[in-house]
């Protein structure tokens, strides 16, 4: 049962508040009203609770409750088209710990996520994306993907760091193509890690990273203000696309170790334990701590074939936002559920 509204002293609107009031209507404002209402109707919560997790003010949460209610949105139960969206994204926040968790409506449970996943990427990093960041990125289809829906505007002092080498052959899914041209899209400059992904022996890692200027890169890596990061499964299908590193043997050998699935081709367990094997001493990429310190993390992936990698990934990396399919979400809920 909705409450009645509750008085409450008068608050100053800051700048950020009257940015989101200033927005036109839209997916994402649209979004947060929703959410406010639900945790102001159905969790129960404070105005004053809200506004901190939202990162706006009370007085913008009393509008966006007001609006909701306008429209009716609100009568005693919340009717909006996004509600069970929204009860799935409120529930990743509070069971994964979260900041924020985007989840994308799909067409039917056997769809392909990843079109709903990178639009609902594109759509975030359009606005999360500000002057003066330092951003790491990823790779992998669904980030690939993002690219055609993003906003093209130009950031100043804006830097876009590859984690990850890059991918000896021509192919459509490439860690520098990607880290390429997100940088361009926002008018930024973009830096590269100048190897293979994987290389030969642990010699040749070492001999790379002192003589070609790789450490240059991976010491920009400690002061990154955000990540992009996607995640991969340890399915064959989903290895064999990111490049043909793998052989068959070392797929199975790395499963039968309990690996799940790789961030940047770090193999890690369903607790989010990294996998001891040779072929971390052979792999080019950022290590998970540097991501880690990163203020802002986002993590984008999703589908059946990764329910074990996403959970998995939710403990590494630990996200601050989540981007996600409302199948893989149901999964990933039913799956802590039963932990």
């Amino acid at each position: 049962m909705a409450r009645g509204k509750k008085k409450a002293s008068p608050a100053e609107t800051g700048p950020d508040d009257a940015a989101a009031l200033a927005q036109p209507p839209g997916s994402r404002t649209d979004r947060m009203r929703i959410r406010a209402a639900w945790m102001y109707f159905v969790e129960q919560m404070t105005q004053n609770d809200i506004a901190d997790i939202l990162g706006v003010g009370r007085v913008t949460v009393v509008r966006m409750l007001a609006e909701a209610r306008s429209r009716n949105e609100v009568k005693i139960a919340i009717e909006g088209e996004l509600a069970e969206v929204v009860r799935l994204e409120r529930l990743l926040e509070t069971t994964f710990g979260v900041d924020e968790a985007i989840v994308a409506p799909i067409s039917e449970p056997g769809a392909d996520p990843i079109p709903t996943i990178s639009a609902a990427t594109g759509a975030f990093l359009s606005q999360a994306m500000k002057p003066g960041m330092t951003v790491g990125v990823g790779w992998g289809r669904t980030l690939f993907a993002s690219l055609s829906t993003i906003g093209s505007r130009t950031l100043a002092d804006f830097k876009v760091i590859s984690l990850l080498g890059g991918v000896s052959q021509v192919r459509r899914f490439n860690p520098a193509e990607f880290a390429w041209r997100f940088a361009q899209t926002f008018q930024g400059e973009g830096y590269l890690i100048p190897a293979p992904a994987m290389v030969d022996s642990p010699a040749t890692k070492e001999a790379l990273i002192r003589r070609c200027g790789i450490q240059e890169i991976f010491d920009m890596a400690d002061t990154l203000d955000a990540v992009v990061v996607s995640v991969g499964g340890i399915a064959s299908a989903t290895t064999f696309y990111r490049g043909g590193f793998l052989s068959e043997a070392e797929r199975q050998d790395l499963a039968g170790r309990g690996a799940v699935g790789d961030l940047l081709f770090h193999f890690y367990d369903r607790n989010g334990e990294l996998i001891e094997h040779p072929i971390n001493d052979r792999v080019m990429s950022v290590d998970v701590d540097r991501i880690r310190r990163a203020p802002l993390r986002i993590l984008a992936s999703g589908g059946a074939e990764k329910a074990d990698a996403m959970i998995g990934a939710m403990r590494l990396v630990q996200p601050t936002v989540l981007i996600t399919d409302e199948e893989s979400a149901r999964a990933m809920l039913a799956d802590a559920g039963r932990g």
